[in-house]
């Protein structure tokens, strides 16, 4: 199944679709990201906290209504007998909501997930893609003051702009982790910051636009058996330390000066692996961390850098089929902003995990009805 396809289910059904995706999130896992962020409903409101964590996710699923309308339409977060929610009382609460317990509630929820759905794994490695993205901001005085805009020699965009990077499960689509912040700020920075929760026996593919010693070298040294995979930029200095194959070399690859300064972890030169190979008459180079010949066989290397362009297909579904390609964001200040992103992210990962759970559901059912022989 499609996104586009789930959330059509979700947006035609008159909110019964989107109601039976709360079951998916635990009220108690939504009330203790409340309480850590100092949020939490203590005395009874006309929108209380949990409930507005389904608003800002609605927000996401329901791109052509106005906040007001959904915050009046869904039963979820209704008040007891008031049909109207006024559009002033509605920013306060997102104001007090704040973008923490939604990014908090983000973070839980894709830890849990992820541990109770099992994915395919390439050699024992968990396949990871991180890649960019760009969203546009209303051209407010608030927004402009705090994001930057892209520009050329013809001038600059006419909206603020933020810069994000998501890693994501390739075999599920899933998003793990995301940075954000004005585009001002490289993608190689937001990059870094996602180094420290990046799982262990994993393997991340890159764009060549990530390429850097500095960051790679953190990333495979930061913990177990992180490994990654990028293609081999062009103009790339390298010596070869020794051939496993006709197109399988390990290489030295030094590091610059100012890498190293930047870096000061970064050693003077890494060694790598360079598998070459043609894909339909082009020659393509990767380069990866992978050096081991023996438990890394060269044959599939390069294929698998195939599989990055799935986190591509989870940036378009978002733009595309979750925003109805209403590419400008909804908030007027870089707070709400904020909130309305890990919103964005969370209502993609709710409808993907269900998407997974569908799949176990049907697979579970085949198999039932077809067991295997041994």
């Amino acid at each position: 199944m499609q996104l586009s396809t789930a959330l059509s289910q979700v947006s035609q059904n008159n909110f019964t679709e989107f109601t039976a995706l709360s079951e998916l999130l635990e009220p108690s896992l939504v009330a203790d990201a409340l309480a850590q962020s100092g949020v939490a409903t203590i005395r009874k409101r006309k929108l209380p906290m949990e409930q507005m964590v389904w608003a800002v996710i609605g927000m996401a699923l329901f791109r052509k209504m106005s906040m007001r309308q959904l915050v009046n339409q869904l039963d979820i977060i209704r008040p007891n007998g008031d049909p109207y929610v006024a559009p002033s009382a509605v920013t306060q609460a997102r104001k007090k909501l704040g973008h923490q317990s939604i990014e908090r509630i983000f973070n839980q929820t894709q830890s849990l997930w992820h541990e109770k759905s099992v994915h395919p794994t390439w050699c024992g490695l968990t396949l990871l893609g991180v890649d960019g993205v760009v969203w546009r901001t209303p051209d407010s005085k608030e927004n402009s003051e705090h994001y930057g805009r892209t520009g050329n020699r013809y001038g600059k965009a006419s909206y603020p702009q933020v810069r994000m990077v998501c890693q994501m499960e390739l075999t599920s689509h899933l998003l793990t982790q995301s940075a954000f912040d004005s585009v001002d700020i490289s993608e190689m920075k937001l990059a870094e910051s996602l180094i420290k929760t990046t799982p262990d026996n994993s393997l991340t593919l890159f764009d060549r636009g990530f390429y850097s010693l500095g960051l790679l070298n953190r990333w495979q040294s930061t913990g177990t058996s992180r490994h990654w995979l990028i293609p081999l930029k062009k103009n790339v200095q390298y010596e070869v330390v020794r051939s496993l194959g006709r197109q399988d070399k390990i290489v030295r690859l030094t590091a610059c000066p100012q890498a190293r300064k930047k870096f000061p972890d970064l050693p003077e030169s890494i060694e790598a692996r360079l598998v070459s190979r043609k894909v339909n008459g082009k020659a393509c180079d990767v380069l990866t961390s992978m050096t081991d010949p023996m438990s890394f066989p060269v044959a599939d290397i390069v294929d698998l850098y195939a599989h990055r362009w799935e986190i591509e297909l989870g940036f378009r579904e978002m733009k595309q089929s979750l925003l109805d390609s209403e590419f400008t964001l909804r908030s007027n200040q870089p707070e709400l902003i904020k909130q309305e992103l890990w919103g964005i992210l969370l209502a993609y990962n709710l409808i993907r995990y269900q998407m997974v759970l569908m799949a176990k559901s049907l697979d579970s059912r085949k198999y039932s009805r077809h067991p295997l022989k041994n």
